[in-house]
């Protein structure tokens, strides 16, 4: 097997990072919480609302808060390391801040309530750099850098003594860069794969709607659904690209482009409270990742064709999350959780996946609300993700070399509020 051969077979497999957003947390990738009281509870919040940041996860629950506004920023530390079939090298891109944004008021009448805010939900990036790259003097790069925000204004309407119901409209914008390339390191050089390594952008729009059911003073129930936000097209600006290697076309000089939409979701929740100090959230979530990651189809002045298609291939996710809260006193609330989520990608298609590590299941959380006095608080959390791996196979000339990848998350983040 030729080295020409080899360095284009990873090339192959390096284009599924075209789909772009990377893992972050057990949901594929998109925050297990968004601000610190929803991280504390390991993101079980649709049936017990805690901060003005419900409104991304269920609208309905803002019409059972006092007016407040919180700003939250909180620091995600992901550890990754993959192997091409040439050792494992780590991501040199490790350290990644979130900021949130959110509020809640009285408006347009009575049982009435307006909120929203501004929120990182999901989004990270990696960079991989491998020199001498299976020994055949050529060095392998995949790099992404990717985020996604949402502003989501909402308005709940309590309709009676003991249910509301929410809707929240979502106005998202995410950016997107990646490059995933092989380049030959004797002379004449070359460069095999897909560059689009410049930075773009787009808008997207989506809706979810919400609803609680106070059904005794002990349990509440909450539903939730999130719509696909669909966004306008990822445009870059790009060079030559050659995926001539691996059965692909060339493509010349241009603009490419591709879709990358967020994906429907279902969540439902019970909270019970045993006591007037002790609150019990347990939440289901489902994600139609398949919708959105099973193909990635990239338009462009490719030669011979008006695409290419890259085969993602995630299956829909279930996530499972508990939380706990405790009211030590008037001025001191503690809370922690766990959640797991199933892993979309399977070790069939890890190949197609090697640099979109979603592949992490088991997170424990915990957190804590201060009261400050003059109706200010302070709100802090901590999430570890243990560490998870998965291995596969990649085709490599007329037979395959084994290929894993292996990741941890750590994230801590700290809160103000006010309450009016």
């Amino acid at each position: 097997m030729t080295g020409k051969r080899r360095l284009v077979a990873v090339a192959a497999m390096g284009l599924a990072l075209g789909a772009a957003a990377q893992v972050r947390a057990t949901t594929g990738y998109q925050l297990l919480g968004i601000g610190q009281y929803q991280m504390g509870m390991a993101g079980a919040v649709v049936a017990a609302p805690g901060d003005p940041m419900t409104a991304i996860s269920n609208p309905a629950g803002l019409a059972w808060l006092q007016p407040q506004a919180a700003f939250s920023m909180e620091g995600f530390f992901p550890e990754r390391e993959a192997n091409f079939g040439s050792g494992t090298i780590g991501s040199h891109s490790n350290v990644y801040g979130v900021p949130a944004l959110g509020w809640l008021a009285p408006a347009f009448g009575p049982h009435l309530y307006f909120g929203g805010g501004f929120y990182g939900t999901s989004g990270m990036g990696v960079n991989y750099q491998q020199s001498n790259y299976l020994g055949v003097g050529q060095s392998l790069e995949g790099y992404s850098d990717i985020s996604f925000a949402n502003i989501a204004p909402a308005l709940a309407w309590k309709g009676g003594k003991h249910w509301s119901l929410g809707v929240a409209v979502n106005v998202a914008y995410e950016t997107a860069s990646f490059q995933q390339t092989v380049q030959t390191t004797t002379s004449p050089s070359t460069i095999y794969g897909l560059n689009l390594a410049n930075s773009t952008s787009a808008f997207g729009l989506g809706a979810t709607v919400g609803g609680l059911y106070e059904l005794n003073r002990y349990v509440t129930l909450g539903l939730t659904y999130r719509s696909p936000i669909i966004f306008t097209p990822l445009t870059w600006q790009a060079s030559h690209q050659d995926l001539s290697m691996q059965g692909g076309p060339t493509g010349g000089p241009g603009q490419y482009s591709a879709h990358l939409n967020y994906p429907e979701q279902v969540a439902w929740g019970v909270a019970w409270h045993p006591t007037a100090r002790w609150t019990v959230s347990v939440e289901g979530q489902w994600i139609n990742w398949h919708e959105t990651m099973n193909h990635f189809n990239i338009y462009g002045p490719w030669n011979g064709t008006t695409h290419v298609t890259l085969p993602m291939h995630w299956h829909d996710e279930w996530v499972a999350n508990l939380g706990l809260q405790y009211a030590v006193n008037k001025w001191l609330t503690v809370r922690g959780g766990y959640a797991y989520g199933s892993n979309p990608i399977g070790s069939q298609d890890l190949a197609s996946n090697l640099i979109l590590p979603a592949i992490m299941q088991h997170q424990v959380t915990v957190g804590a609300t201060e009261q400050l006095g003059m109706g200010w608080t302070l709100t802090e959390a901590y999430m570890h993700a243990f560490q998870q791996s998965l291995s596969g196979t990649m085709p490599m000339g007329g037979g395959s070399v084994p290929i894993r990848t292996t990741m941890n998350e750590d994230e801590v983040g700290v809160q103000i509020g006010y309450n009016f």
